[in-house]
């Protein structure tokens, strides 16, 4: 009989960043506020964590990231000014992002890595499994990435990381893991992890993206973990001590992802996002297509 675990309802977002692969914009602005179409980046975390069941949103902030607080915040002057306007299309809009979630925040006052940051969350979160999402990745709606996960982690227990087979010659930017298979198709039994190995060392082309299910156990793990791979406390080493000895936190399991997913962790592959997004959209995309069309024959 499959064991029955924890049901999940908390995410968290590390948000603490300083964006600098985007300054100037970033000297004053958050990098997860920049837009991506007619919404910040962060916005679209948060509500993948929302459909997927997870309301409770714990976002791990730095200096300089209270736009990220007001922005989910309600902001009654500018309702006001809509609602005399009768402007119910963009009410709707503003008033969408404080409705979303109840949201929480606290500062990684030293900024330690990604596995400093999850640790921050350790008060919030209690002994109970919890989702870890990073904004640089975009994961599209109609591929439900994280809810798989969650369903993956309630019945395996343990942890659950999201993978995606990429380029082997690019390996070296990403998390990397060893796996075996299992049952299911989509679910590997992950055995090791590395942190950005060389192409000739990797186990495989498997990368590790930027969704998590985690269970409580990391936190100790965490805590005991020293500086790792550029003096920062590293997630993939903790994670790598749980798939060495399931024992002391359970096994850890990978969801192999073959959908839509939006980089947009560097300038290149931001602008792409954008531009995907909007030739996507219903309301943007048949006209953008049109003139992207005409731009790429007569300009390029």
């Amino acid at each position: 009989m499959t064991q029955s675990h924890p049901r999940i309802s908390k995410a968290v977002i590390p948000a603490a960043g300083l964006g600098t692969r985007f300054l100037p914009a970033t000297k004053a602005t958050p990098k997860e506020m920049l837009p991506v179409v007619d919404k910040p980046a962060i916005q679209y975390v948060v509500e993948e964590a929302v459909a997927a069941g997870l309301s409770d949103v714990l976002m791990i902030t730095g200096r300089n990231k209270r736009p990220l607080e007001d922005h989910f915040d309600r902001n009654y002057e500018l309702e006001s000014a809509l609602t005399r306007k009768g402007d119910a299309e963009r009410l709707s809009k503003v008033q969408e992002s404080s409705d979303l979630a109840t949201m929480h925040y606290v500062r990684q006052g030293d900024p330690r890595g990604l596995g400093h940051a999850v640790l921050c969350a350790a008060p919030h979160v209690g002994d109970q499994p919890f989702a870890v999402l990073l904004g640089d990745d975009l994961i599209d709606p109609r591929d439900p990435l994280l809810s798989r996960m969650v369903e993956v982690q309630e019945r395996e227990g343990g942890s659950v990381v999201a993978l995606m087979e990429v380029d082997p010659a690019q390996i070296h930017l990403y998390g990397c893991a060893a796996t075996e298979s299992t049952a299911d198709g989509d679910v590997v039994r992950v055995t090791g992890l590395v942190e950005k190995p060389d192409p000739a060392d990797a186990p495989s082309n498997l990368a590790v993206i930027g969704r998590y299910v985690l269970g409580p156990a990391i936190f100790d793990i965490l805590r005991r973990t020293g500086p790792g791979r550029g003096g920062e406390i590293q997630l993939t080493d903790a994670l790598q001590l749980l798939a060495e000895d399931e024992k002391i936190g359970g096994p850890v399991h990978g969801v192999v992802f073959k959908g839509r997913r939006y980089d947009t962790g560097d300038r290149g592959d931001y602008l792409r996002a954008i531009v995907r997004l909007a030739c996507e959209r219903e309301d943007l995309g048949p006209d953008f297509r049109t003139w992207l069309r005409s731009y790429v024959t007569e300009e390029l």
